[in-house]
């Protein structure tokens, strides 16, 4: 690659997307860094697809990446690399680094603190990167981006990623909370006072990481047979009592604890909740009244939704609650009132639910049964009045869908899969776009 009389050059994009043999001499890349220390933006980008013998695979960032000082953005996403070089962290006016899919990456470099002007660590995707240590995140005050804050994991427990450090990142516009099981004590969630956080408009808490390989090998080596004892107590009286259940009972029970801990600031706009072992959603989330997308997935305890109807979603997503046989009148957020409550004026009042919902997707929810509204409420009652988009996925249970939800003049694409019992298709001849 001839790099003479580029050294003015402020950005570069070195793509090497070949899934077979790669293109890009890996040796390259420090004389580049050398001649090229004008650069303002650098993206490196190498198929992972690259079989792991290449001898021109991307293992590791040279030390001379000191050199680019004027850098303010660096792409390393989906590199093969293990460790980031401490070189690095002298690169002062860095305000974006991407390294979202590095699977390799073990972890940050000591000194990741140094970087002031840093508003972007977008680090999402990287599974070896089990923990990030405290003094390293918490100097980082310019945040406004942070994909992934790995809670615990580590060897040195006193220095490990405590949620607590995230109260230094008041900037903070985006966060993703990983591993939140890993967390001893409620108290340290209670601590962080997220709800403080007050910039904070995007939030994905997830609560377990999981290894699927790892869960495999357990699953096969479990069996039926307990062998001696069974992992089974008996209790005065005779009740037989599964130790495993009642570890797992006191694990629900933390996981709501520790959700009901973590309150976002009220106008967080996106929420994510995942792997969330809790039996009920937390009291605070029908208060969050700048909510506008909400992804509920793997809650696989909680056999009621609550009332989301009251929020201003546009779009809504459940997966994976498989807990949850029927849906009704609960979901709504409206309250049912009898004929002496109802006057003149109430009668007139025109009430909505979802009021902004634009998009709402079902998938995998395998014990599902029934989508349903009972309501006895005699205002003029409108749900979901401005539905545009309908995707339902893999809810092999599923009898039924209310009325509303297909007859809606506003909803222009419906996609129904995975739903082998649900036969309401007379209902649904005058939606444009329809997929099955």
């Amino acid at each position: 690659m001839p790099i003479h009389g580029l050294n003015r050059l402020r950005t570069l994009l070195i793509d090497d997307e070949s899934p077979s043999n790669s293109s890009l001499d890996s040796s390259i890349l420090p004389e580049l860094f050398s001649k090229l220390a004008c650069l303002r933006a650098l993206v490196i980008r190498q198929s992972f697809l690259l079989f792991r013998l290449d001898p021109n695979l991307i293992r590791e960032i040279p030390k001379d990446v000191r050199k680019l000082m004027h850098l303010k953005y660096l792409n390393l996403s989906e590199l093969h690399i293990k460790r980031l070089p401490e070189t690095l962290c002298e690169l002062y006016n860095l305000q974006k680094l991407d390294i979202r899919g590095c699977r390799n990456l073990r972890e940050l470099p000591a000194g990741i603190g140094k970087l002031k002007n840093m508003r972007s660590l977008l680090n999402g995707l990287t599974c070896s990167l089990k923990y990030m240590l405290l003094k390293r995140i918490s100097k980082l005050t310019n945040l406004r981006t942070l994909d992934k804050f790995a809670v615990g994991g580590g060897v040195d427990g006193g220095n490990t990623c405590r949620l607590e450090c995230l109260k230094n990142l008041q900037l903070l516009q985006e966060c993703g909370i990983e591993g939140l099981s890993n967390l001893s004590h409620v108290d340290e969630a209670k601590r962080l006072e997220l709800k403080n956080i007050e910039n904070l408009l995007r939030l994905y808490l997830l609560f377990e990481v999981v290894d699927w390989e790892d869960k495999e090998e357990d699953e096969d080596e479990g069996g039926e047979d307990e062998g001696e004892g069974g992992g089974y107590e008996e209790e005065e009286g005779g009740e037989v009592v599964n130790g495993e259940d009642e570890e797992r009972r006191r694990k629900n029970e933390k996981d709501e604890q520790l959700l009901e801990a973590l309150q976002p600031p009220l106008n967080v706009e996106e929420l994510w909740i995942l792997l969330y072992g809790g039996n009920i959603f937390p009291k605070w989330l029908t208060s969050l009244t700048n909510l506008r997308n909400l992804f509920l997935h793997g809650c696989l305890n909680c056999e009621h939704l609550p009332p989301l109807g009251k929020l201003p979603l546009e779009k809504l997503a459940l997966q994976n609650l498989n807990s949850v046989k029927r849906v009704g009148n609960e979901v709504l957020g409206i309250e049912e009132s009898s004929d002496d409550d109802l006057s003149s004026s109430s009668l007139s009042s025109s009430v909505i639910a979802f009021p902004k919902l634009k998009s709402l997707k079902i998938w995998d929810m395998e014990e599902l049964e029934e989508w349903d509204y009972e309501v006895t409420r005699k205002e003029n009652i409108s749900i979901m009045p401005r539905l545009s988009s309908l995707e339902i996925d893999c809810c092999p249970k599923l009898k039924v869908l209310p009325d509303d939800l297909l007859q809606t003049s506003t909803l222009q694409e419906l996609s129904i899969r995975g739903c082998p019992i649900l036969k309401d298709w007379h209902k649904i001849s005058h939606i444009p776009h329809i997929e099955f």
